[in-house]
């Protein structure tokens, strides 16, 4: 496992952690091309989909939304990633969130690493049904994608020792998939602003000015995603493309949310034993 639960990280282990994650936010990039025709199948699907897929679709984003004020029905069970961290922490008593930010980050990564890939392999198994309908099954399959991201992001909350239910996590969820389907300027600015994300701040007024952008982030999201889904609607062979094209997506929300929830604990554990240094001298 390389750090043992109960044993002290030392600060050149974290601090080579954080450097390897700067690597990683520095190799995001993303082709401005499909980006930028990533709203036409949008635009053309908007034309000939009947009103009552587009009123499925809007439904969805809607609760989806609500997710950031509420949690609502995508919470995940807050109970099953604490046991696979205890598995992993090999701990004879049940963990508490607040136990999970003092474990060592290499057990957090391990239950991070090995939940993402269940999540995928559902992913991978989803898109490829999906597929199998082509146009009319598109519809459904952008939703299911959406959830299935918003509760692997929570589950990479938790392995880190972060609270999906405080609403500020939510909204940093919401970030995150920002910045998995974003473009490299919109991963540059999305990266910008987590930098600051844990620095004092106005309290709920913050929060609530970010709340106000979640609708562009999902429509960002669900255009961008766009142009991949073009090629699940031929029935059948779309079974082909919409498991990769699931697997990729789920792999990248994944990593995203795996990335940036590691910086931040990390960060947080480098500031409390500078201070505690501090304090001792």
């Amino acid at each position: 496992m390389g750090q043992q639960s109960g044993v002290p990280e030392s600060r050149e282990y974290l601090r080579d952690e954080i450097r390897k994650i700067e690597q990683w936010e520095k190799e995001q990039k993303d082709v401005f091309f499909w980006e930028k025709i990533g709203r036409i199948p949008f635009m053309l699907l908007d034309k000939i989909t009947p009103k009552v897929i587009k009123d499925k679709i809007g439904t969805a984003l809607n609760e989806l939304g609500g997710f950031v004020q509420s949690g609502g029905q995508y919470l995940v069970k807050e109970s099953t990633v604490l046991k696979r961290l205890q598995k992993a922490a090999g701990e004879e008593e049940s963990l508490t969130l607040a136990q999970v930010s003092t474990l060592p980050v290499a057990v957090m990564d391990q239950t991070a690493d090995d939940l993402a890939a269940g999540r995928i392999t559902l992913a991978t198994a989803q898109g490829a049904t999906t597929g199998f309908g082509g146009f009319f099954t598109l519809a459904a399959d952008i939703p299911l994608v959406l959830g299935l991201s918003l509760k692997v992001l929570q589950e990479m909350a938790i392995c880190y020792g972060f609270d999906p239910k405080d609403k500020r996590e939510r909204v940093f969820i919401i970030k995150c998939l920002q910045f998995a389907s974003s473009d490299i300027v919109g991963k540059k600015a999305v990266l910008e602003e987590l930098a600051r994300y844990d620095a004092p701040r106005d309290g709920e007024d913050q929060v609530a000015a970010q709340i106000q952008g979640w609708r562009e982030v999902l429509n960002t999201y669900r255009d961008n995603f766009g142009w991949k889904k073009l090629f699940q609607l031929v029935p059948v062979a779309g079974m082909l493309f919409g498991s990769l094209i699931n697997r990729s997506a789920i792999g990248d929300v994944a990593e995203a949310g795996k990335m940036l929830y590691k910086k931040r604990r990390i960060l947080q554990r480098l500031a409390e034993e500078e201070g505690a240094a501090a304090d001792s001298n």
